[in-house]
């Protein structure tokens, strides 16, 4: 018996870490392209409403692809789905090399965006039914801690490699995980859940219907309130992270070194989280870690000197990413395995509206003049709404079984 439990352990080992690995590609792949559209706005001449087109719609790939994929992660199955959504974003990155235009290259990136969206909720959902109940929270975590490792990674790719060889080379790069998608065929399996229930499969107009009836109505409002305002902000701070610290005067290298250091910050924040989520609860973690990125994205708007801006974009990353880490942990705990992946996948995918609308809307704004501090104030009262719908709409799921 203690063996079969040691066994059983390993194995939930080995599909995070498998799991966390397709994952960290996902982030590397949406850390890149925030510093190559800092490069790319100085070889392409690229004005800030192009940049914000440009990751608008890197996120609304991402959008039609977590509806797409979670849907058919409830009808095909969970370990399927990941697989083909990791080809097909590794296979848009590696051809993005090759963009000769912006409109090719805009193109490419919604592609690579379908990947990367319906990879997300597939993965998270594998992995909640795939772990005990008591130890969920802390996996999906654990396994959204590798977010930061591909933060890391395209940082110091973008550091190393695009001053030196180019963007292109940092999309080529971007191509490796397709090879590692080979092993992952061989290294996961479907959950225990999804396989006992396979033959009962609902039809989707079924699981929309019962993602809205009257069981599951609050939270999949308050989960569509939560991604959306947290999408929004991330993707609106993150993804211009690079080029705001070039608007704040620093040169497109300097910049670079800056977010990789703010970046560093982000393990301990998932990691603290991973902590707290099974001792205070999620609904805790989420309110807390969203009301301190709040205040840290206030910080930061206003940093006037070096000191400044790398303790407030340290403190950004750290809550922020956290809180992430704890809405990926809670969104599967709302819904029973018959429509678990669909009610994910389309919380995720009507978040990613937020993350077409944050991105575009700053190079809007800046383009007409509006100062950064404005900006970030938009971005705490965003945040601080989906605080809100989580304390007054959600409801606590630490150590409750959603198939009882």
């Amino acid at each position: 018996m203690k063996q079969a439990s040691l066994l059983q352990d390993k194995k939930q080992r080995k599909l995070l870490f498998s799991a966390g690995l397709s994952w960290m590609f996902d982030a590397m792949d949406v850390g890149m392209l925030s510093f190559i559209v800092a490069a790319l706005s100085v070889e392409w001449g690229l004005g800030t409403e192009q940049i914000g087109q440009l990751t608008a719609i890197n996120s609304i790939g991402m959008a039609v692809g977590a509806a797409a994929a979670g849907a058919l992660a409830d009808r095909y199955g969970r370990r399927t789905i990941l697989l083909w959504t990791l080809l097909i974003f590794s296979a848009a990155s590696g051809l993005s090399a090759l963009a000769g235009t912006f409109t090719v290259l805009c193109l490419l990136r919604f592609a690579g965006g379908f990947g990367l969206g319906g990879e997300l909720p597939v993965a998270s959902t594998l992995v909640s039914e795939s772990v005990p109940v008591k130890d969920r929270g802390r996996a999906i975590v654990l396994l959204e801690s590798f977010w930061a490792g591909g933060w890391i990674v395209a940082a110091l790719v973008s550091y190393f490699v695009i001053p030196a060889y180019g963007w292109r080379a940092a999309f080529i790069i971007g191509a490796v995980p397709a090879l590692y998608a080979l092993y992952l065929r061989r290294a996961i399996e479907d959950s225990p859940r999804y396989v006992a229930q396979k033959g009962n499969v609902l039809p989707l107009r079924q699981r929309l219907a019962a993602i809205w009836s009257p069981k599951h109505r609050r939270s999949t409002i308050m989960l569509w309130l939560l991604w959306l305002t947290v999408v929004f902000s991330y993707y609106g701070m993150f993804l211009w992270l690079p080029t705001v610290m070039v608007l704040k005067g620093f040169g497109l290298v300097k910049s670079f070194q800056y977010v990789l250091l703010i970046t560093l910050a982000q393990l301990p924040g998932y990691f603290t989280a991973a902590y707290f989520i099974e001792k205070l609860g999620r609904k805790f973690v989420l309110v807390t870690y969203l009301l301190l990125t709040a205040l840290s994205a206030i910080w930061f708007g206003s940093a006037t000197t070096e000191g400044m801006l790398l303790a407030a974009g340290a403190c950004l990353s750290f809550f922020n990413l956290g809180a992430w880490g704890a809405m990926y942990a809670y969104t599967p705990e709302q819904y029973p395995t018959a429509v678990r992946a669909t009610g994910a996948g389309f919380a995720a995918s009507f978040g990613r509206i937020g993350g077409i609308i944050g991105p575009y809307m700053v190079g809007m704004l800046v383009a007409g003049g509006t100062s950064i501090q404005t900006v970030f104030i938009i971005f705490f009262v965003a945040i601080v709404c989906g605080a809100l719908a989580v304390a007054f709409l959600g409801k606590e799921t630490k150590g409750i079984d959603p198939d009882r």
